[in-house]
């Protein structure tokens, strides 16, 4: 039985060869980056996770294209190398296509942390909250979040252990970040809300 609380579907172009990941079960898992154009023409570079054997039947090289259809997934990275907090899609389906350039995610999960309003420098506010998405046999996805203009507003005003469900789109940036040997580029990842649902609490 397939997810209802976290389906992604990406088409785009491969950016790398694939690699080995981890092993899980009796499946061995591979990752490889694959690039989506938004609108805007910035690209987003998201790591797609599968198992090996869905690369057998596939030829993956550069310029590639593919559709893939999975769960935004996230693990703590404890190496201390890298961004603690791992956000990968992890494919359910994947196949070629010579569709647009698309990136779409719709999650339906608990908020987990207090949500934080700011405002950009342009003065345009933000909300990041945290969202925790189950999976099956009693997992969660501990997913960020962020919400624009108005919709950062109504995310502020909700609390901790809310339902809402959201759909938008992974985006990542790059930022740097600065540890005792020096400063680093690191790349971040979050899903940048487009539409919400779920009704306030009451306080």
């Amino acid at each position: 039985m397939e997810s209802v609380n976290n389906i992604a579907v990406l088409c785009g172009a491969v950016a790398g060869v694939p690699k080995f990941s981890h092993t899980g079960g009796a499946e061995s898992y591979m990752t490889f980056p694959m690039e989506t154009e938004r609108l805007s023409g910035s690209v987003d570079r998201i790591n797609i996770v599968c198992r090996q054997s869905q690369l057998a039947a596939l030829e993956i090289s550069g310029q590639t294209r593919l559709l893939v259809t999975g769960e935004v997934r996230s693990f703590n990275n404890k190496s201390g190398e890298g961004s603690r907090l791992v956000i990968t899609v992890l494919a359910k389906e994947l196949r070629f296509a010579d569709d647009d350039d698309m990136n779409s995610v719709k999650l339906s999960g608990v908020i987990c942390k207090p949500p934080t309003l700011r405002k950009t420098p342009m003065g345009r506010q933000i909300c990041d909250v945290m969202l925790a998405v189950n999976r099956r046999y009693g997992r969660s996805d501990y997913l960020p979040c962020i919400a624009w203009g108005r919709m950062a507003q109504d995310m502020s005003e909700r609390a901790v252990g809310d339902s809402v469900t959201l759909t938008g789109r992974i985006q990542s940036r790059k930022y740097i970040k600065t540890t005792p040997e020096g400063t680093e580029e690191r790349t971040a990842y979050e899903v940048s809300v487009i539409s919400l649902e779920g009704d306030i609490a009451d306080s």
